[in-house]
């Protein structure tokens, strides 16, 4: 094992993390997972959805317990009451569950697992003057000073490697949040509002759980009235008779009060490798533009990593230039992030008007449209209203919708 007590250490217990941790465990290496909180999972951050073609691509059985619901798909609402599905089954999980589920996974496997720590210092060995050796990864927690030939960062957002080692660029946040409700019925489908009255340069969410309880909540860059317009937004809808609830993970409080995190909105990092490190997940700027989809993203790119570490450790070769295959990996696969930004882009600059005329002329059902149909949906909008396609780029606001579909890591 050399000089360094560990392999590799996994700094977060998300699924980012969790998935590497056990891809690690199971090709045999010497695998620690460090996670600050005490609990695994708490607090949920996100709206806790996963496609079923992301837990076919991940190879992934999932245990009951850790699934809320088996969803249908996904219903796009805009202004004046159009909806569209987008039809691809999966799941809305219980966050905090399939989180230690994967964790105890790779428990099983060989990984070591510690709770309580949390990393705060970054430092490299050298063996020669320019030939890296290993991490010193120091914190608060019984373990440190930890030794480890290769770190995989999943911190999430917060991005602990590139913030200690200012090593890539800043990213991009925004900030979600949502409620627990209860007594929302539904049909099974993913709710999705592009209504720029409650959320502008963002959108509201429904996603239902078993026994008719629900996470409804926001995004938007209109950081100061987030929670005022999530509150507005329940008000004037369906749900304003349905009463907010504190999640199960969660010790029920006085009073009632959202729950999310910080979701990274502008691509991913310019760099995601280091000498020795390789970022995943939210940490690297993985989410999807338009949702913010990232479990899917994250538990790729995780998987990634692990393929990468095995075959530096094998070599024993691995500075930032032999890991450079994880960013040749990553961006084969993930979808184009140019592409999906211009239409989020366009998307925020169309009205309440230019967004219901678009959406008219869109098939009720998005979900294997052929290129035939999306031709007619161009020339129906053309008809409608021309400047849509010419002055507000509509078409890349549609190429975005369809770059957001599981087989593109959107869920």
């Amino acid at each position: 094992m050399g000089d360094a007590a560990w392999d590799v250490v996994v700094i977060g217990a998300g699924p980012g993390g969790g998935t590497a941790a056990l891809h690690c465990a199971r090709l045999g290496l010497n695998t620690l997972i460090l996670e600050e909180h005490k609990q695994i999972g708490v607090p949920v951050h996100c709206g806790e959805c996963l496609s079923e073609l992301a837990v076919q691509n991940l190879e992934l059985d999932l245990p009951e317990e850790v699934i809320s619901l088996h969803v249908k798909g996904i219903r796009v609402l805009f202004p004046n009451n159009v909806q569209k599905k987008l039809t691809e089954p999966g799941y809305v999980l219980e966050k905090h569950l399939f989180e230690k589920w994967l964790i105890d996974e790779a428990v099983k496997e060989g990984a070591r697992f510690e709770s309580s720590h949390k990393v705060k210092g970054l430092t490299k060995k050298f063996q020669l003057e320019n030939q890296f050796s290993n991490w010193e990864i120091t914190g608060k927690g019984d373990l440190f000073p930890i030794t480890t030939k290769i770190i995989i960062d999943a911190s999430g957002v917060a991005g602990i490697s590139s913030r200690i080692l200012k090593n890539s660029n800043k990213i991009e946040v925004i900030s979600g949040y949502q409620y627990e409700m209860t007594e929302v019925e539904n049909d099974k489908y993913l709710d999705f509002y592009i209504w720029p009255k409650y959320a502008p340069e963002g959108y509201v969410w429904m996603i239902p759980k078993k026994n008719k309880r629900a996470n409804v909540g926001l995004v938007t860059t209109k950081k100061s009235e987030k929670i005022k317009s999530l509150d507005s937004f329940i008000e004037d809808t369906y749900l304003s008779d349905k009463k907010k609830t504190d999640p199960i993970w969660k010790k029920s409080g006085l009073k009632i009060k959202p729950f999310g995190g910080t979701i990274p909105i502008s691509g991913p990092r310019n760099n995601t490798i280091d000498d020795g490190l390789i970022m995943i997940g939210d940490a690297a700027g993985f989410t999807s533009p338009l949702f913010e989809g990232g479990s899917h993203l994250a538990m790729k790119s995780g998987k990634f990593a692990s393929i990468v570490v095995k075959d530096a450790l094998s070599k024993n070769e691995y500075s930032k230039t032999d890991l450079k295959k994880y960013e040749t990996l990553w961006k084969n696969e993930f979808p184009p992030y140019h592409k999906i930004l211009r239409g989020k882009k366009a998307l925020y600059e169309l009205s309440d008007e230019e967004l219901s005329i678009m959406a008219a002329c869109m098939p009720d059902e998005m979900n294997g449209m052929s290129i035939l149909t999306k031709i007619g949906v161009a020339i129906k909008i053309f008809f409608k209203k021309p400047s849509l396609l010419i002055r507000k780029k509509v078409i890349s606001v549609l190429l975005s919708f369809g770059y957001s579909r599981a087989k593109f890591y959107g869920w």
